[in-house]
């Protein structure tokens, strides 16, 4: 059997990026090119991460997208922080048929002690809204509750930090949002440690050939 180009045999994949809290499409853009140079079909959507709870976040957000999706052969995900949340978060209601693999990116699995924090400071729920408020590390948070992955995951977790005020939150080396351990999450398939920081990971060369080396191999470099 002839082997196709990666770009012919991702054509009718489908790849979901899911940008973080506080942010929007824009900050996956550098990413988006770099899926669709390789032949995916992307989907890249703002949302509004500060005006919902994470469940009608996901429940919202990724349904449109996977709307998108329609026709595709198989359904990826590429998500920043919050955006790897609600992927577990649809999927402990939802199945997709056609899911393929998930890509995290610094996500806080297992909460984050900055949320713990701040969460009583003056403005932190008015910038950062309810989502916001559920990414703590107590029992009741959104990501303690979800349980364990029971899909193909492999998650970076970022070794630098921009916020040295925020980084002494957090008990442990961290990308100055998420301590590394508190990105992993039990059942997943990879997990590696890379020098870069939590707002711009999903800029960073290193970063995208890892991701698009799991998407096509299911394990990092």
């Amino acid at each position: 059997m002839m082997n196709l180009p990666s770009e012919q045999s991702n054509i009718n994949t489908c790849v979901i990026l899911l940008h973080g809290l506080v942010r929007t499409d824009s900050s996956l853009k550098k990413m988006a090119l770099a899926l669709n140079s390789e032949g995916y079909k992307t989907i890249n959507t703002s949302y509004p991460s500060t005006k919902h709870t994470i469940e009608e976040l996901a429940d919202s957000i990724i349904s449109s997208a996977l709307f998108q999706c329609a026709g595709s052969a198989k359904v990826h995900f590429v998500t920043h922080s919050l955006g790897g949340i609600l992927v577990r978060q649809y999927l402990s209601k939802n199945t997709i048929e056609k899911l393929g693999r998930v890509v995290m990116l610094g996500p806080p699995n297992q909460g984050s002690e900055v949320v713990d924090s701040l969460r009583n400071v003056p403005g932190f729920e008015q910038m950062h809204g309810p989502a916001g408020l559920q990414l703590g590390t107590d029992a009741k948070s959104v990501p303690k509750v979800l349980g364990a992955a029971n899909f193909e995951v492999g998650v970076i977790a970022g070794t630098r930090s921009v916020n040295p005020v925020l980084s002494r939150m957090l008990p442990g080396q961290n990308d100055g949002k998420v301590t590394v351990g508190n990105t992993k999450l039990e059942g997943m398939t990879g997990h590696i440690s890379l020098p870069v920081t939590h707002p711009f990971m999903m800029r960073n060369k290193t970063v995208i050939r890892q991701v698009i080396h799991f998407l096509k191999n299911g394990q990092f470099e």
